[in-house]
């Protein structure tokens, strides 16, 4: 009994965040709990609907209210920012330019490597959106990730289950405000 509440102690006095966060793993695109409980979801890709006619709003939206109803279960809808990652397409951008003589397509090229550039420097992030959800039953989460892709696909969003690096996407917004952390060798 002692031995647990010097833990509890040490947990709750702790200064790292990893101490009180009940995560123990995250892996196969789930966030193991420590109870055991997993969380997991879908990562929706965006759809401007406003650029469709009347109808087809409409309709989308119909569609979108009719799948959230249908829903039985307890589940989250976040957004989360994402810092936009423009190296590899710089990459090929400096190749191509390396590859071209012609003096107005380099030209071109190189607008084109200014504005990503002007993108990298001014911390361009992309919206991203998820439904989660808390389940402990891997048959269950598997019939509830069909569910929701099936139910989006109905509304005409494509959906996937999302991966490891979107949940940790989603919890250093959630930690950090949104600011992603990198850590250094620390020189004295």
């Amino acid at each position: 009994m002692n031995n647990l509440q010097s833990t509890t102690k040490i947990k709750n006095n702790s200064k790292y965040t990893e101490d009180w966060i009940p995560i123990r793993n995250i892996s196969n695109g789930m966030i193991i709990l420590n109870n055991k409980k997993k969380v997991t979801g879908v990562k929706i890709r965006p759809r401007n609907i406003f650029i469709l006619d009347q109808g087809s709003q409409d309709s989308t939206l119909i569609a979108l209210k009719n799948f959230y109803n249908m829903i039985d279960f307890e589940f989250w809808l976040i957004s989360a920012d994402r810092p936009v990652d423009l190296n590899n397409y710089l990459a090929r951008l400096q190749l191509l330019y390396n590859q071209t003589s012609n003096p107005a397509v380099r030209k071109l090229i190189n607008q084109d490597i200014d504005k990503a550039n002007d993108f990298t420097n001014n911390n361009i992030t992309d919206t991203e959106y998820y439904i989660l959800f808390k389940e402990k039953n891997d048959d269950l989460i598997q019939k509830r990730l069909r569910t929701l892709i099936t139910g989006l696909a109905s509304a005409g969003l494509e959906a996937t289950q999302v991966s490891n690096d979107d949940l940790r996407v989603i919890l250093d917004n959630f930690l950090n405000s949104g600011m992603t952390t990198n850590f250094g060798t620390v020189i004295a």
